[in-house]
């Protein structure tokens, strides 16, 4: 930046672009902080599971961080070791036969089921690429995610070819609505899911750089009086 008859900056100047350049490390850093905290902390309560006499306080005098991740791990990894096997399908089999006797605990249970085969199968395409859809109204556009195109009895309903997508919510992004848009509105959009989540996060000032052959740059910019490639 040039200043007027090559004088140096005032000291107030120095100092806000001081204050500025620490804000921008330090306030990702303590994002990024906050965030792994949260998660350990919650994981962390899984150790109440275990009887009192073989808590980590009472056996070592003091809490270890980070030790509900492990038991956690193992939790899952023993569970799948036992789903995986014969005696263990039975076993979740005699499980799922009582639950669905249990009218509000059958709803539940099943709903998770659904949800969870549906995200981690590896065969689904729900959450696997951002859309545009015209939300709240024709003239705006929200970021979204399809969950499903395939919606049975809406789609007979509705007469119209129409797929499921989730709007999240700014900046809290699981917390969102649930929509059934018509195809022909939805338009696909080149960025990544992880590129539309920071967008979201960011209440839209990071925007991933796209040019018009579709070929997306990794670096992000803030969307401040620029024009994109390919745009008016």
């Amino acid at each position: 930046m040039s200043h007027p008859e090559g004088k140096p900056p005032s000291l107030m100047a120095r100092l806000r672009r001081y204050i500025v350049a620490g804000i921008l490390v330090l306030v990702p850093v303590g994002v990024t902080i906050f965030a792994l905290r949260f998660l350990v902390n919650l994981l962390d309560r899984s150790l109440t599971l275990l009887p009192d006499r073989i808590q980590p306080e009472q056996l070592f005098g003091f809490q270890i961080p980070g030790l509900g991740i492990v038991l956690s791990l193992a939790v899952l990894i023993l569970t799948g070791m036992l789903a995986a096997n014969f005696f263990g399908r039975k076993l979740v089999e005699i499980g799922e036969r009582i639950l669905d006797r249990i009218p509000v605990v059958r709803s539940i249970y099943y709903g998770s089921k659904q949800i969870a085969e549906t995200m981690f199968s590896g065969q689904s395409d729900a959450f696997r690429k951002p859309v545009l859809i015209p939300y709240p109204h024709e003239n705006s556009w929200a970021l979204a995610f399809v969950t499903n195109s395939d919606l049975g009895e809406i789609q007979h309903r509705t007469g119209q070819d129409v797929v499921g997508v989730y709007v999240p919510t700014t900046p809290n992004p699981t917390s969102g609505f649930n929509l059934m848009i018509p195809r022909k509105d939805v338009i696909e959009l080149d960025m990544s899911v992880d590129e539309a989540l920071r967008m979201i996060i960011s209440l839209g000032v990071v925007v991933p750089v796209w040019n018009p052959d579709g070929k997306k740059v990794a670096k992000a910019v803030e969307a401040q009086g620029k024009k994109l490639p390919g745009k008016d």
